[in-house]
């Protein structure tokens, strides 16, 4: 009988040890393996000064003084840390330097995370509007501002959910492959009218939501209230998880407290 119990206690043991170097093959800590099925928040951290990342760093990734972040990737554009937030730096539309010194080119701003794990997500922030601007290679237009990507999968493929536009309207927009708009086509889900004043924190939450008949519920709160909630009932290959982000048009702008939620 003792042999038989301490042969059952020595294949226990083997067998977790097995499974631990299975876990730490894998690259994950027994701890990450155990709640693997919860992603942890998003919650970039941003300098008090300085470049995290640009264009310039996506295009050229090994060029001497490109700045890469691990936490976004930038097709266009410049962000910049400013008293711990992200700062879109002042809009312009000439392509940046490795260190974005001279020119941004962020009147086209183009961030997403590099995570792309993000399903039931709550998204939240504290937004300011500084000002909305042309430069001769952008002219202004209805959709000019700020906006939320969610489900991000490329720049063909996400919901684009406008906090804040030239025109007074906020928006939830599906963009999917094929078509006019940088390789995709917009289809608008809901509009409403509403926006941000100039130079006032609000508090900014979008939500994108799997509901059991294959439809995503998006939303969007601004300074506590809601004002659009859409179900879209043709989301396709958004019903995956995808990228966080934020893109500007012809705006600069500041944001802190970035958090993307999983639920």
């Amino acid at each position: 009988m003792i042999r038989q119990l301490l042969r059952r206690r020595r294949a226990r043991l083997l067998t977790g040890a097995v499974l631990a170097s299975a876990a730490l093959a894998g690259g994950l800590s027994l701890e990450a393996q155990g709640t693997a099925g919860a992603p942890s928040d998003f919650r970039p951290a941003f300098p008090e000064r300085g470049l995290v990342t640009n264009e310039f760093a996506y295009w050229h990734p090994d060029a001497p003084g490109a700045r890469h972040s691990p936490d976004w990737t930038m097709t266009s554009g410049s962000l910049f840390g400013l008293d711990g937030a992200g700062w879109s730096g002042h809009p312009d539309g000439e392509r940046p330097d490795p260190a974005s010194a001279r020119t941004t080119d962020s009147a086209v701003f183009r961030l997403v995370s590099r995570r792309r794990d993000f399903a039931d997500t709550r998204l939240s922030l504290r937004l300011r509007l500084t000002e909305l601007v042309t430069t001769p290679r952008t002219p202004a237009q209805a959709y000019d501002g700020v906006h939320l990507w969610l489900r991000f999968h490329n720049e063909q493929e996400c919901y684009a959910v406008s906090v804040t536009r030239r025109d007074g309207q906020v928006a939830v927009k599906r963009k999917t492959p094929g078509g006019p708009s940088n390789g995709g086509t917009y289809v608008t889900l809901a509009t409403a009218p509403a926006g941000l004043s100039p130079d006032v924190w609000t508090d900014v939450v979008a939500t994108a939501t799997d509901l059991p008949d294959h439809t995503v519920r998006i939303t969007l709160e601004l300074a506590g209230r809601r004002v659009l909630d859409v179900t879209d009932a043709s989301p396709g290959d958004l019903y995956r998880p995808g990228g966080v982000g934020i893109r500007g048009d012809n705006t600069e702008f500041t944001f802190r407290d970035f958090v993307a939620h999983s639920e």
